[in-house]
């Protein structure tokens, strides 16, 4: 397998979109539209496998502290491989260059976190803005079994 990571550009939407609908589909990530992956397409890393998108995630900057590993996505045919974990890694050392002091993640692969040295913390901690911004558009929204964690940089 020849991966490789690089920021996406607005060409990538079509294939992240693709990529992701599954997880939208299931309810564990949220729909957004070309337009909105477009507005923050600078937050988001892709995954390669040769020329291939296998997995993204997005660093979304919440406040001058504060930023949310949020819409990990890996391939079903390189899950397990280290894909998920290197985004998130690769995510955290863009957190530190940018100066945040924690990254946020709200999940419900709880463990995987874990690993990677996230910590739970209360639901209730969350910032407000990322419940109205984001959580009430999910449809398991107010009742959700995500689990929220934190890393501190």
């Amino acid at each position: 397998m020849s991966l490789k990571y690089r920021k996406a550009t607005l060409l990538d939407i079509p294939a992240m979109l693709d990529l992701v609908e599954p997880e939208v589909e299931s309810g564990v990530i949220l729909r957004r539209d070309s337009d909105d992956t477009a507005t923050n397409i600078r937050s988001y890393q892709l995954a390669f496998n040769g020329e291939k998108l296998v997995g993204f995630c997005a660093l979304h900057i919440h406040t001058t502290t504060l930023a949310e590993v949020r819409s990990l996505v890996v391939d079903d045919t390189v899950r397990g491989s280290g894909v998920g974990s290197a985004l998130i890694n690769n995510a955290l050392d863009e957190a530190k260059v940018l100066g945040l002091k924690e990254v946020l993640s709200l999940t419900y692969k709880q463990a995987f976190f874990e690993r990677l040295g996230f910590k739970e913390i209360p639901k209730e901690s969350l910032p407000e803005h990322k419940i109205w911004a984001d959580c009430i558009n999910c449809k398991h929204f107010p009742i959700c079994n995500e689990v929220s964690l934190i890393h501190s940089i």
